[in-house]
């Protein structure tokens, strides 16, 4: 849930879903739809249907070592790295995004990219993983900052080669997100949200854009909607 969503808007959210499917079975044995009903208000509805998913293949238990977890749906090395770390304690290395720039500014002197952090993580880290791994974000985003670091608060300022940069961000172009596809893909869902199904000259007509088919039927692949005749609902 916390992938690219506002932590403020994750908290109800966590504690709704929780109390709706307390268990890996309970989930499992919901309908997708179901699921996605109470993913309301999160967006990225592929992170819920890769948590079904994974609810459905796991038999009420997740895999505790990494390679396990790399191999759920929807769960890359990052990911799975972090879970046997911050969940089971296992000494892992592992760096998001403000690992790599606080790892790389230190030692480099720039931001590092994953496989160098990694490697840096791996070559430095404690034995108590989870708190140094705790510790890194919280520096990362407190005082590493991409843009205007706060050099001089920083607790590591003094053993970094990158004190003092004015920053290293990126900035990249990005498709707002009103123009987006995404946008459309969370419409189609949201109207599907709350009816039984949906006729589809209806839902073109709520929509009005010309992508609507494409999309719709990109939803379908990605196993996000269902298709039975001229209506649409949601997977049962």
């Amino acid at each position: 849930m916390l992938q690219q969503t506002q932590v403020s808007r994750v908290l109800p959210a966590y504690r709704a879903f929780l109390e709706r499917f307390p268990t890996l079975r309970s989930l499992a044995r919901a309908s997708l739809g179901d699921v996605l009903r109470a993913w309301r208000g999160l967006g990225y509805n592929r992170r819920a249907r890769d948590l079904h998913r994974s609810a459905a293949a796991s038999g009420g238990a997740l895999p505790r070592a990494v390679e396990g977890l790399d191999a759920l749906p929807g769960i890359g090395a990052y990911t799975a790295a972090a879970v046997a770390c911050f969940a089971h304690g296992d000494r892992v290395a592992f760096a998001d995004t403000n690992i790599r720039r606080v790892l790389g500014r230190v030692f480099l002197g720039r931001a590092a990219t994953e496989r160098e952090a990694v490697a840096i993580d791996r070559e430095v880290l404690p034995r108590d993983a989870a708190p140094w791994h705790h510790a890194l974000m919280d520096i990362g985003a407190l005082y590493c900052r991409s843009r205007g670091p706060r050099c001089d608060e920083c607790p590591l300022a003094t053993a970094c080669r990158g004190r003092g940069a004015s920053g290293d961000a990126i900035t990249r172009r990005q498709t707002t997100f009103a123009t987006s596809d995404r946008r459309i893909r969370g419409w189609i869902v949201a109207l599907l949200r709350d009816r039984e199904a949906m006729p589809m000259r209806e839902l073109r007509a709520a929509i009005d854009d010309e992508r609507v088919p494409r999309i719709l039927s990109a939803l379908e692949a990605d196993g996000l909607v269902e298709r039975r005749g001229t209506r649409v609902r949601l997977p049962s």
